[in-house]
């Protein structure tokens, strides 16, 4: 198995839950493609007392087969096909009483979220035999892992029945950083200055298997081609596969997700009902959390406004992607991103996607400041005077009574702040003070590519960031 790639802090983990005294349960869990299977069995090499993984819409017959087959591999004693998951898990108890070895014994249940069918009472049969059995053998390392975050959510981390408060241990795997993303693909041998990292990431996300796919003998844009505008591309159909995998009837969920990729800054609950016409309720409610919970969309926190002003915010740089170049293209052309690459839509693209990128590598950003230390909080701002039409899409408010200003701009060379541009900077500055009556100083922080040039304006800057500062663990 290849090398893995970051996922440090996820290694000690595992060895430090691996070395308890008690029984343990981990729940890892993360959004589709995100490398969590293939992190657990690089860890553990693929060594498992017992392992099984859930297969997609299965019936509830195939995958106790399925069970029932996993069984068999491990064990020496043939066990019979069983008709229920209290069976099932009576011989999996059966299997580990019997098992003649010294340590732990490692069970991984992978996709667990497939394993239960409606009705299928699955759960229930889970919840019993760790209750029952496994949670008093301080031998079993029980795994489970899944995508659809959601579910494993509400199932068992937040159960409310027999597996409350039973998980001892919980990893939720994110996306790679753009550290960890230029050290994957410097082990593919995939050839990238820092600023094509960037629009990979700005594309693709940070998400291990999607950098996979990349082929080193093409350039970016060629690569983007070939998954995403070719015939047989093999991400050409991506975006449908993520949202059906992870929910049930995935229609509301998508139209919100297409909703939120035309308002890039965010909107308020009341507008995603008015333009999405999903009735307000507890469904809705429902929706936006395991949108949220399953990373993709974040709630942009205001500065100064209640809870229910808050922005709902599209963060998933590949479903952002699909939706403004993917979706709708008739026919295919393997040059399209190709003749894309300075155009206008290509330039609004590119310079949202990098605000968010900004937005996910906060810890970095601290880092460059010099406050990794300094409690802060991370929030927006909209001015409520309709003829200033200011926004901040990232400030941050420390403790230690300054509050960064942040100003967002991609640039393929230096950034120029005009005469113009610095009235814009000023005016937002003054209108902020004036209706937060912050008693704070008001740092302005430019983060840009390549940086600021040094002219007549550069001086009312108090801080800068570049790209290379995004770039540290």
């Amino acid at each position: 198995m290849r090398e893995i790639i970051g996922r440090h802090i996820e290694y000690k983990q595992f060895e430090n839950y691996l070395v308890s005294d008690k029984a343990e349960l981990l729940v890892v869990y993360g959004r589709r493609r995100i490398g969590k299977t293939f992190l657990i069995k690089s860890f553990f090499k693929n060594k498992f007392s017992f392992y099984i993984s859930g297969a997609e819409n299965a019936t509830k017959e195939e995958q106790l087969a399925n069970f029932t087959n996993a069984l068999n591999e491990y064990s020496n004693v043939p066990y019979p096909n069983v008709e229920n998951w209290q069976d099932a898990f009576v011989q999996l108890k059966h299997f580990l009483e019997n098992l003649k070895i010294t340590g732990r014994m490692v069970v991984f249940f992978d996709e667990l979220p497939w394993l239960d069918n409606r009705k299928s009472g699955f759960l229930s049969a889970f919840e019993y035999f760790w209750n029952t059995y496994a949670s008093t053998n301080d031998r079993i390392f029980l795994v489970v892992c899944g995508s659809a975050t959601s579910w494993i959510t509400n199932n068992i981390l937040k159960n409310k029945g027999g597996l409350h408060n039973r998980v001892t241990r919980q990893i939720h795997l994110q996306p790679f950083t753009l550290y960890e993303t230029e050290q994957f693909l410097k082990s593919k041998k995939i050839v990238m200055n820092r600023y094509q990292i960037l629009e990979c990431y700005m594309i693709f996300g940070g998400i291990p298997y999607y950098l996979e796919l990349l082929d080193k003998q093409y350039g970016l844009a060629q690569n983007v081609d070939k998954l995403l505008f070719s015939k047989d591309g093999a991400l050409r159909d991506e975006f449908q596969k993520i949202y059906s995998s992870l929910f049930q009837k995935p229609g509301k969920h998508i139209k919100i997700i297409e909703v939120l990729s035309k308002k890039r800054k965010g909107i308020t609950r009341e507008e995603i009902i008015k333009q999405s016409k999903i009735a307000d309720g507890g469904g809705l409610t429902r929706i936006l959390e395991e949108l949220e919970l399953c990373g993709f969309i974040a709630i942009n926190r205001n500065f100064v406004t209640p809870k229910s002003n808050h922005l709902y915010q599209l963060v998933d740089f590949f479903s952002l992607f699909y939706l403004n170049f993917v979706k709708g293209q008739k026919g295919f052309d393997t040059n399209y991103w190709s003749s894309l690459t300075d155009n206008a839509v290509h330039r609004t693209w590119s310079g949202y996607s990098f605000e968010l990128l900004c937005q996910v590598h906060i810890p970095q950003i601290k880092r460059a400041l010099s406050i990794g230390g300094v409690v802060s909080y991370i929030a927006g701002w909209r001015s409520k005077t309709a003829n200033q039409g200011v926004q901040i899409d990232l400030l941050i408010d420390r403790n230690d009574n300054i509050i960064n200003i942040c100003e967002i701009k991609y640039s393929n060379k230096k950034f120029v702040i005009t005469k113009r541009y610095d009235e814009i900077l000023r005016n937002k500055r003054g209108a902020f003070i004036e209706e937060t009556c912050t008693k704070k100083a008001i740092h302005l922080t430019m983060l840009t590519t390549y940086g600021v040039e040094r002219n007549e304006y550069w001086g009312n800057v108090q801080s800068e960031i570049t790209m290379n500062d995004l770039f540290f663990a």
